[in-house]
């Protein structure tokens, strides 16, 4: 199953007990009081995103600071992704939200619309494309400047003429982001159905000390060089190079270990319009898995 129909049935249907969750549609749905999910701070997704942002090459944009004044496309404002490519673009390169015009809609299939109702500044201009349109083909043709999200559109892998990333040596830029913020972005939690961590409050640190184990053994995994368990012949040797920049733990669980970056967030979350209060970390998770026990 794909991130996006997970996320929809969670939280449009609440069809799953424990599941993965959208960073963003958590917050969201956390700030209103509508959440039927508590999180579990087992951080399964994680993704620098320079690389989600793509242009046209015809119009003027060089540097991220060009964007300002320009119509991007989005596949959903609120997706995680997206908070963390705004946030960057105004942190970095001074690029507001509200100095960007955003286009909503489905990258490759027509009728995306958000997974739940935005409630926005009336400064911040979002509005969707026009029926049977989609992204990927308007950036195409000329009728967006560019576009932002967790995945690229079409016309970029076909090569078309005039589309492009934003950062050229997309892994230059990531590691210089993150040596600057010691930032490695969190994309996806886990969350439980309430009613069933309410019903079992053992559950939510069980769950938790699960997802700690398995990535313990997946990290083991990384290290072996008598086979290899990921199909790249140089794993072990990005492995090595990984640890070198981030540290040993560079894919962390747990609050503690990620305030900093779940700060951020919020805040990128709160000044997109998306949250009206800003949120602390503790909010998004089960209080039990704020401090497990030491041995």
């Amino acid at each position: 199953m794909e991130p996006e129909e997970c996320f929809h049935r969670a939280f449009k249907h609440q069809e799953f007990d424990i599941t993965e969750l959208s960073m963003s549609s958590h917050t969201l749905t956390t700030g209103r009081g509508t959440n039927e999910y508590i999180g579990v701070p087992a951080f399964v997704s994680r993704l620098f995103r320079h690389s989600g942002i793509y242009i046209r090459t015809d119009r003027g944009i060089e540097r991220p600071e060009d964007l300002a004044g320009k119509t991007i496309g989005v596949p959903e404002y609120q997706i995680s992704a997206n908070v963390w490519i705004r946030g960057l673009l105004s942190d970095e390169y001074g690029v507001k939200v509200t100095d960007v015009h955003w286009r909503s809609g489905g990258i490759e299939q027509p009728g995306r619309s958000e997974r739940a109702p935005l409630e926005l500044p009336p400064e911040i201009d979002l509005q969707p494309i026009p029926a049977g349109k989609t992204l990927s083909g308007m950036l195409e043709a000329g009728e967006l400047d560019g576009m932002i999200g967790a995945r690229p559109p079409s016309c970029f892998l076909r090569g078309a003429p005039g589309i492009a990333r934003l950062f050229s040596d997309v892994r230059a830029a990531e590691e210089s982001y993150y040596e600057r913020t010691r930032i490695f972005p969190i994309m996806h939690l886990i969350g439980i159905r309430k009613s069933i961590a309410e019903q079992h409050p053992w559950l939510a640190v069980s769950v938790l000390k699960a997802f700690l184990e398995a990535k313990r053994l997946a990290m083991e995994d990384l290290a072996q060089i008598g086979h290899l368990y990921v199909s790249l012949p140089w794993a072990v040797a990005e492995r090595n190079r990984v640890m070198s920049l981030m540290g040993d733990d560079y894919w962390s669980y747990g609050v503690d270990a990620n305030r900093h970056v779940l700060e951020v967030f919020l805040r990128y979350h709160h000044e997109q319009g998306l949250s009206k209060q800003l949120l602390e970390p503790e909010d998004l998770f089960a209080p039990s898995t704020l401090d497990l026990a030491k041995i």
